[in-house]
């Protein structure tokens, strides 16, 4: 193999497929990224057999060949290179890789390529097209409510749904539920697969991996591999897939309210931080009470307070239209920040039928995001 690449392609692309790297891995060649001429491109890969990342990038090739590499070492190495042209040539009897850059020099010791696992075969034509942009919106707005343990599996992971032209995400955890729903430009039909359940730590990668410059993420699943495929311009995501049955999210949504609530969604933030400072040394409770207006044509006010036993207390107000009647009620102060990070509309609606009854978060004016938090309990 005879190579030559730009220091920055190089390094963008070790960068990306790193994150498939495990920090221990079961066998040394997933310690490693796999480096191959393909089509006059170069191809990096990277596995943990649970996730894989493949990226191709721009490259002169003068010899075809593959080689696998320690992925850190290769990475560390590339990041001290200036922003030339870096030139590699293997030399296949030693499988080391020479490397020139600017004057510089290494040679890297490395494994046979057949050794890697291999990746399958991605299949556009069967694919499902999703945009870019919506799809890294949607995955910001579900990823984080999935559970952190994977003492449930499938808490740990998120729901995809496709059923006609809508395409749902959903995640829960137990004590929170996000949805998300988008409106797809073409139909998918009788090519609808049944839904699934993808690791939320491969949808956090994804979401990091999708770039300004990506206008569709195409979608497949590979037959009988229990596995999913997110395929953008230059880079490919295969993913292991989450055995088991979602719990029925659409029941835990709840129809009817007793008060709503329309605030602000910056002010309701920021009364929420200063609450923190002191709730989360009582389990991150804070109490929000809602107060509607006394007076016709006059706002009504929802104060979020912390406290902790032994540093003091915080209260928040802040002005909103409120129907309904008052309730004080509280949440996990934590929970709350989280979905009003990921709403970016300038108003936000909470609602709620009493202390005991979960709180629904959505957008002011959006119906295809729905955030559900379960209260917690003051009785301590």
């Amino acid at each position: 193999m005879r190579v030559s690449v730009l220091q920055e392609n190089l390094y963008k692309g070790l960068s990306i497929v790193g994150r498939a790297v495990p920090s221990r891995a079961s066998l040394p060649i997933l310690s490693n990224v796999l480096i191959a001429t393909e089509d006059a491109r170069l191809r990096l890969a990277a596995t943990n057999l649970q996730l894989g990342i493949t990226v191709w990038i721009g490259a002169k090739v003068e010899d075809d060949g593959s080689i696998t590499l320690p992925a850190r070492t290769f990475q560390d190495l590339v990041a001290t290179l200036p922003p030339e042209r870096v030139d590699m040539d293997l030399d296949t009897r030693t499988l080391t890789l020479h490397l020139h850059c600017a004057g510089k020099s290494a040679n890297i010791k490395g494994m046979d390529a057949a050794e890697f696992p291999q990746m399958p075969e991605f299949e556009p034509e069967r694919a499902i097209s999703v945009r870019a942009d919506v799809f890294k919106e949607m995955i910001e707005q579900v990823v984080f409510a999935a559970a952190k343990d994977e003492s449930r599996p499938v808490l740990a992971g998120v729901l995809l749904r496709f059923d006609g032209d809508v395409f749902t995400m959903a995640a829960a955890d137990g004590y929170r539920l996000s949805v998300r729903t988008t409106e797809l430009e073409f139909s998918v039909g009788d090519r609808a697969p049944d839904p699934f359940i993808v690791p939320a730590r491969t949808l956090q990668e994804l979401g990091r991996i999708i770039s300004d410059d990506d206008e569709e993420v195409l979608i497949a699943l590979p037959d009988g591999r229990g596995q999913v495929m997110f395929s953008l311009d230059n880079v490919l995501v295969v993913s292991q897939l989450i055995e088991g049955k979602f719990p029925d999210y659409e029941a835990i949504i709840p129809r009817t309210y007793q008060t709503s609530v329309m605030a602000y969604t910056g002010e309701l933030l920021a009364a929420c931080r200063s609450s923190e400072v002191f709730a989360k040394d009582s389990a991150n409770t804070a109490r929000v009470l809602i107060e509607p207006a006394s007076r016709p044509n006059e706002p009504g006010q929802v104060i979020v307070a912390g406290q902790s036993q032994e540093k003091g207390d915080a209260q928040a107000p802040l002005e909103a239209t409120i129907e309904g009647t008052a309730i004080e009620i509280a949440f996990n102060i934590r929970y709350l920040i989280e979905v009003l990070n990921v709403i970016r509309e300038d108003r936000v609606v909470l609602e709620t039928s009493g202390p005991t009854a979960p709180g629904v978060v959505r957008p002011a004016g959006r119906d295809d995001f729905i955030h559900v938090i379960m209260p917690m309990s003051t009785a301590r």
